[in-house]
């Protein structure tokens, strides 16, 4: 075969050897699943590599929520605990009118422990979300030991008392130690109180 014989009008296809005839037909084919391929199939592949990895996410968030349901029952008995332990905790709050006895407390609690007090100073109460806080501010002259005595008493009332910004200087005389600090006591607000 001599291409150089072959007529290679597009009209004249009919009459072009069966050998070129299939080239020219695989040439057609291939040419329009190519062009098949780039303008309908990339976009669903694009649109699958991204539905794809939306899958393996809401896999991922499917079994972090399973996982929380299969536990369900444990987060709600830890609910009805966090709740009894916090109501628990409020009653150790004292309400106002347990308030001057609790100072008495603090105050008698320094004394046993056998201080010396210089000041003893309860300050207005500071309203936060659902408490109030009643600060003390408190000079005190003892030695360590009766420091740590007097912490441990406050440890032990049956109300929450906390101190804060204690600081300990030598005592002018005997060698005993001057404590400056501020005793927090709290009090629950209920409906009537905010």
């Amino acid at each position: 075969m001599n291409f150089d014989e072959i007529n290679w009008d597009f009209n004249e296809a009919g009459n072009w050897p069966n050998s070129i005839k299939v080239a020219a037909i695989a040439v057609v084919s291939v040419t329009l699943l190519v062009a098949w391929i780039y303008f309908d199939t990339v976009d669903q592949w694009d649109g699958l590599k991204k539905v794809e990895k939306k899958e393996i996410a809401l896999k991922k968030t499917f079994e972090r929520k399973q996982a929380k349901a299969v536990n369900l029952e444990a987060y709600k008995q830890q609910l009805v605990d966090m709740q009894q332990q916090f109501g628990a905790m409020l009653q150790q709050l004292p309400n106002k009118t347990q308030i001057a006895d609790l100072l008495v407390d603090v105050s008698q609690a320094g004394l046993a422990s056998g201080l010396e007090f210089s000041l003893f100073q309860p300050s207005g109460e500071k309203r936060k979300d659902f408490y109030a806080e009643k600060p003390i501010k408190l000079t005190v002259v003892g030695s360590y030991h009766e420091f740590g005595e007097f912490v441990s008493n406050l440890a032990a009332l049956p109300r929450i008392v906390t101190l804060h910004n204690v600081s300990l200087a030598p005592a002018g005389k005997g060698g005993g130690m001057t404590m400056n600090a501020t005793a927090k006591t709290y009090r629950y607000l209920d409906e009537d109180n905010k």
